[in-house]
Parts: C-alpha cells; structure tokens; sequence
C-alpha cells in the first residue's frame, strides 16, 4: 500500500489537469443553453478559466524570471487569485439574485 501513494506523490498533475478541462468545459456548454443558471453566474464560470489561464501564465513567468513557485512572489500569487474572488463572486451574486426573484 506505501508503494502506492509513493507512485502518487510522484506523479505528474499536468495531464490529469488538462483532462479535468473537458468536463469543466462541457458544464459551460451547458450552463450557456440553459435558463436555469443566472447570466451573471455564468460569467463567473465562464472567468474560471480566465483564472486558470493567468495563473499558468504567472507561474510559468514565476519559473523563469524568478527560479520561484507562484506561491513564494505574493505579487503574482495575489494577482491570479484576485481573479477567482471576481469569479467566484460573480458567482455568488449570480445565485444569490435568483434566490431573490423565487422569493418573491
């Protein structure tokens, strides 16, 4: 059993984030025909990934310039999570406005 969450903590993340893509990717799909999902939660969906984008953009930045992770420059860390607060805002106010309308 050790042996196998030894093969784990070695394990490359890379493919099995660019994997998790596609279902991420079909729930926008979805969220975009259908009514039931607010306009602007979908937004906060939909900048996610806008999110994701910057941070492998920071991080790769962080790597070269820096020799650093992205978390060790909390300039850039804050900045790419600055990112999912708005989304996940948006979120937030998405729902949060639907859960009003069926109140009333």
């Amino acid at each position: 059993m050790n042996d196998f969450f030894l093969y784990l903590l070695g394990l490359d993340p890379g493919p099995l984030f660019i994997l998790s893509l596609f279902p991420y990717l079909v729930f926008l799909y979805w969220a975009n025909k259908t009514e039931l999902i607010p306009r602007l939660a979908f937004n906060g969906f939909s900048l996610t990934l806008l999110f994701v984008a910057i941070t492998i953009l920071f991080s790769v930045y962080a790597q070269v310039t820096q020799g650093k992770e992205l978390t060790d420059i909390d300039t850039l860390h804050g900045s790419a999570e600055a990112f999912l607060a708005l989304s996940d805002g948006l979120i937030v106010f998405g729902f949060s406005s639907l859960l009003k309308k069926s109140g009333e």
